[in-house]
């Protein structure tokens, strides 16, 4: 499956919360990410990625997994996703460890998620706090096979309008990234 998402700056956060809270009820969760590589660097490289996930939520904690292969949109950055729950993070890190991958960076999100049905699509809006970026980020996605990306992404540009996040909102800014250059 292909994750059809684009993430845009919020510059009226409290307004957006409103907006989304009107379609669904607010899952507030606590990520701890950690991104591995192989040594030589070649995952980041082909524009892939490679992550444990653990959520820390009111009533449970899970973690999963995820591998995201390269772009199938250059313009959006969409990429193919796999993913899989896991059911002791510190294995899952000793095995890629063990497998030769390295932590490459780790951070934590704070998130606020919403599942809702818009434009017959089943979609997850995620407004993000990145403690040590400014700002708050807005995730709008849907699954989509390869042949609906370009559908499905025109459905979240309808969505994210409606919210009242403008193309000029818009970000590629990888959260990695700006971790990563807050801490240079």
């Amino acid at each position: 499956m292909i994750e059809a998402e684009l993430k845009a700056r919020v510059h009226a956060p409290e307004a957006v919360m409103r907006e989304l809270d009107k379609l669904a009820e607010a899952r507030v969760e606590v990520y701890r990410d950690t991104y591995y590589d192989r040594p030589d660097g070649s995952l980041d490289n082909a524009h892939q990625e490679l992550r444990v996930r653990t959520v820390h939520g009111a009533d449970s904690t899970r973690t999963v997994l995820t591998y995201k292969g390269a772009a199938v949109d250059e313009a959006s950055g969409s990429k193919p996703e796999h993913e899989t729950g896991v059911e002791d993070a510190d294995v899952a890190h000793a095995i890629l460890c063990g497998l030769g991958y390295v932590p490459v960076i780790a951070f934590e999100k704070r998130c606020r998620n919403y599942n809702f049905t818009a434009r017959g699509r089943e979609m997850l809006a995620t407004l993000v706090r990145v403690p040590e970026v400014d700002g708050t980020f807005l995730e709008l996605e849907t699954l989509v096979d390869k042949a609906d990306v370009h559908g499905a992404l025109a459905d979240v540009r309808a969505v994210l309008l409606e919210l009242g996040i403008s193309e000029d909102d818009l970000t590629r800014e990888t959260y990695t990234s700006a971790v990563a250059a807050q801490r240079a």
